[in-house]
């Protein structure tokens, strides 16, 4: 599927909302109650992650209703942050500043990578206001332990070691005439390979939009933040938690859903066989499911 880049295409809207990491530029609308349904895209991502989906609940008669889908400061058109503020507390805090602003007092949270990782992290923070949590092939313990000990963790998830390192040498040298290289001869459809279960099917503004959200500062920066958050704040979570994840998914490691069941008590995993770690994008009827559920379950 597409992305979709006109925000009213989907009956949303653009706004600017100043939080504690900034200006953040935010898509929303579709209000129908006081409990929103906030998307948080992954590194290398924007609120255009979320649009297939989008699009699919609405061609299948299943609207997402008050929704709220910020750009994460550092990708999108929100402005990088201070990186010495830019922890994982920050971010999601950033990520409540949004929803209070626009009126919601409370919120189900859906979060695709790093996005998932935020979203846990605001549902520890903010037991009493978070109804729900859906992950999309989430960042878990073995992306933490990849980036704090890079050979041992590297050896578990090879890919995402291997992202990691490219991403430092491009935040050391610049990035924007090399992407632009691969992007021209057509690499980086290649090189995004190990991210998607099936390659052949992904539309090229996909592929165009991850080279335009590589962001390497952002990357690594968020890499930091995450290498230095304590995990244990995830036994706070009170919640229902559904995550789905591609069964090819070469960001997420098998320990990583027993060490999720363990920490979290109301937590559940759902696996998709055709997808790899967008799996919002290559298998939107199952998210959207996840999502639907979720929604009765709290």
């Amino acid at each position: 599927m597409k992305l979709i880049l006109d925000e009213t295409a989907l009956g949303l809207e653009r706004a600017v909302v100043e939080t504690s990491l900034g200006r953040v530029v935010v898509r929303s609308g579709r209000r129908s109650s006081n409990t929103a349904t906030i998307l948080v895209h992954g590194a290398a991502g924007s609120w255009t992650t979320w649009t297939p989906l989008i699009a699919y609940a609405d061609e299948h008669g299943l609207p997402l209703v008050d929704l709220v889908i910020p750009d994460l400061p550092g990708w999108g058109e929100s402005a990088a942050p201070d990186w010495r503020e830019a922890s994982i507390g920050a971010y999601a805090g950033a990520i409540a500043e949004i929803a209070l602003a626009l009126g919601y007092r409370r919120w189900r949270l859906v979060g695709h990578s790093l996005g998932g990782f935020l979203a846990l992290d605001l549902a520890a923070r903010t037991p009493e206001a978070t109804a729900s949590v859906v992950l999309v092939s989430p960042t878990g313990p073995a992306v933490v332990e990849a980036v704090r000990r890079p050979v041992r963790g590297g050896i578990r998830l090879p890919w995402f070691a291997g992202m990691l390192l490219a991403m430092r040498i491009l935040d050391v040298f610049g990035s924007i005439g090399i992407v632009r290289g691969l992007r021209r001869v057509g690499m980086l459809r290649l090189l995004s390979s190990p991210l998607f279960a099936d390659r052949g099917v992904i539309d090229a503004s996909v592929i165009g939009a991850f080279a335009d959200e590589l962001r390497p500062a952002s990357f690594v920066h968020a890499a930091r933040a995450v290498a230095g958050y304590d995990l244990r704040r995830f036994e706070r979570i009170t919640c229902p938690v559904r995550s789905v994840r591609g069964q090819r998914d070469a960001f997420s490691s098998e320990s990583d859903s027993a060490w999720f069941a363990r920490t979290i008590p109301a937590f559940g995993e759902q696996r998709v066989p055709d997808a790899g770690h967008f799996a919002a994008i290559e298998s939107p009827g199952v998210v959207l499911q996840a999502i639907l559920a979720s929604a009765l379950a709290a």
